[in-house]
Order: structure tokens, then sequence, then C-alpha cells
């Protein structure tokens, strides 16, 4: 099992919303800490669900689709 912090965040896209599991890596402390990490082109959600409608277990989604993150 991967170690860190999961927390519940909400990410809006030009798309979409979609609403799932982040994990934050050990040596980060916040989801923006995460997020802005320039290596990282995409961020991983498991356990989500796609505009109240779908679900799925794991999206990858880019980053320069990203509109807004709030944290649930």
């Amino acid at each position: 099992m991967p170690e860190g912090k999961k927390v519940r965040i909400r990410v809006r896209t030009v798309n979409c919303v979609y609403v799932g599991e982040f994990l934050i890596p050990p040596m980060r402390n916040r989801v923006s800490d995460a997020i802005n990490e320039e290596q990282r082109l995409f961020i991983s959600l498991t356990d989500v669900t796609i505009d109240d409608k779908e679900h799925s277990d794991f999206v990858a989604i880019n980053k320069t689709l990203i509109e807004s993150i709030a944290e649930l």
C-alpha cells in the first residue's frame, strides 16, 4: 500500500468535474504541494465520480486541462 495521506478532492476541468481520492506523497503536506510539482504532468485520482453520473476506479487528468481544485 502506498504511503502518504489520501484526501478527497474535486477537480473541475474544461470538460467535466471529477471527485475522487488523491494521494499526497509523504514528503508533501498539502494538495497544492503535490500538484504543483513541475515534473508531474498528470494527477491521479482513485474511486472517482465523473459529473455526478459515472464511476471509475482510476482517472489520470492532464494538468493543462484543470480549471480548479477543491479539497472536500
